[in-house]
């Protein structure tokens, strides 16, 4: 097919080079399927972001660090320099986190390249070959999707002992390889130690973990990883090889009604967002 601007540059830049379809489209990105020599890879295309909510990018951007302090102040004003260098970090925040995750072992497409803000990466592929489906779009036994959340709750744990928090983890972005889960889509992805929304974050990627898979296996709704496996990270006992049973007695106390109230407006919000992210077609 005939190269989109922005991967012709890469091809000048002898990046890539071919395209060879398009992959799929959504609103923060285009993905391509390319060769790089010997290799078929994907490129991701960022988009402008227009349809990230000023109340959500303040939670994932908390505490993120930018270059300068003229980017800072621009980036507060709203200026049009301040909204190019906060696209910019947003996207350099999956480049990152990629990288970092990558490094500790955990299962995410492996980076090559970040161009123009376009990133290049591995191509995530079933047993076929073919790009790997999305767990929204598979079926599992109950014996797979036990096997299938155990393994993603490892990988959580291992992002967390990173000291990275998804922060939109869910079967939308989620690839099924030929070899088990591969998380993908992590712009929004958010320092553990750093961001004070991260245990919420942690909390929610959790449940939707368990809620997904709980479809096929309902013995997984009744349990509660999230809380535990955030008890042991607040502890500072949580490793890869942490047992987890699911099992978490919340601690009694005086109740912060205000906390309370302050999870519920979040946890609308989040539900609105993602109920628009599943009526917006890909």
């Amino acid at each position: 097919m005939k190269a989109p601007p922005r991967l012709q540059t890469l091809i000048d830049e002898g990046l890539i080079d071919t395209v060879v379809r398009q992959l799929m489209s959504g609103k923060e990105a285009m993905v391509f399927v390319v060769r790089c020599g010997d290799e078929t890879r994907c490129a991701k295309v960022y988009k402008e972001a227009t349809h990230r909510s000023f109340r959500q990018a303040v939670d994932y951007t908390e505490n993120r660090k930018v270059k300068n302090t003229r980017q800072a102040r621009a980036m507060a004003k709203g200026s049009r320099y301040g909204r190019e260098s906060q696209e910019a970090a947003w996207q350099s925040a999956e480049v990152d986190a990629l990288y970092r995750l990558a490094a500790a072992g955990v299962r995410v497409p492996k980076p090559h390249n970040f161009h123009e803000g376009v990133l290049l990466m591995e191509l995530v592929t079933d047993e076929h070959g073919d790009a790997a489906p999305r767990l929204n779009d598979v079926a599992f036994t109950p014996e797979q999707a036990l096997a299938h959340h155990a393994s993603l709750l490892g990988e959580v744990v291992r992002m967390l002992c990173a000291g990275v928090v998804h922060g939109d983890l869910s079967e939308f972005n989620i690839l099924l390889a030929a070899d088990g889960p591969v998380i993908i889509d992590l712009p929004q992805a958010v320092d553990a130690a750093g961001n004070n929304h991260a245990k919420r974050m942690l909390l929610r990627d959790v449940e939707n973990l368990r809620d997904f898979f709980g479809r096929f296996a309902p013995e997984l709704l009744a349990t509660d990883h999230g809380d535990e496996i955030w008890a042991l990270y607040e502890r500072g006992v949580l490793t890869p090889e942490s047992p987890l049973t699911g099992v978490f007695v919340q601690p009694t106390g005086a109740v912060d009604v205000g906390g309370v109230m302050r999870e519920i407006d979040d946890a609308r919000a989040e539900e609105s967002a993602r109920r628009l992210r599943m009526a917006t077609p890909s």
